[in-house]
């Protein structure tokens, strides 16, 4: 037998009587290429009328049109050929790369609010927690104001139909002395005559 043949014969003998070999630690995984190349920034970009939901809940029928723009600024589009319409539009792209589209409506008579159509507007932000802390104490705040009017309205007819009626009394008081004085002085003039007319006999 050759010293090769016998190499061979001897390694399984070999492998079993030698110790097992540690095994190897796990490696770390790698960063993925999002981790190590930074997000570009974007802008936000903002076509059109930028409107708040907190000042479009304060709008009110009867506002005039300085009062409207005051509030929300002047509209992006007025048709010349609808003067008493205000079309509030927007079509932006925030940053985060969702879309915003809304449109606010509002139609005048005589520079006068009369509809504000805000169907368009269910993509605007809803109210932040400070703003319905204030948008609660503004409603209650209208709500206090409009019960005041109403009681003041009631007060002023109760007011002017006591007057109405004092002066009605009134009236008809003058009107039955200015009569009772013209059946007083027919009468006076009555007797005159009778007694003129019986001196005039004898």
């Amino acid at each position: 037998m050759n010293k090769l043949t016998l190499i061979v014969f001897s390694l399984p003998f070999l492998s079993a009587c030698s110790p097992s070999m540690p095994e190897l630690p796990d490696l770390p995984s790698l960063p993925s290429m999002s981790d190590i190349i930074p997000t570009p920034y974007k802008a936000d970009i903002y076509q059109g009328s930028v409107l708040e939901r907190f000042k479009i809940n304060q709008l009110k029928v009867g506002m005039s049109k300085a009062q409207v723009q005051d509030l929300i600024g002047s509209p992006s589009v007025i048709d010349p050929f609808h003067n008493n319409q205000w079309d509030y539009i927007n079509y932006s792209t925030p940053g985060t790369g969702s879309i915003v589209h809304y449109r606010l409506t509002l139609a005048f008579d005589n520079a006068t609010l009369t509809k504000i159509n805000t169907t368009g507007t269910d993509s605007l932000p809803q109210l932040t927690d400070a703003e319905k802390v204030l948008e609660g104490k503004r409603i209650a705040e209208e709500k206090a104001r409009a019960e005041a009017a109403a009681k003041a309205k009631i007060e002023a007819q109760r007011i002017a139909k006591e007057k109405a009626i004092a002066a009605a009394k009134a009236k008809a008081e003058a009107e039955q002395l200015a009569k009772d004085k013209a059946a007083a002085e027919a009468k006076a003039l009555e007797a005159k005559r009778i007694a003129e007319e019986k001196a005039k006999a004898e």
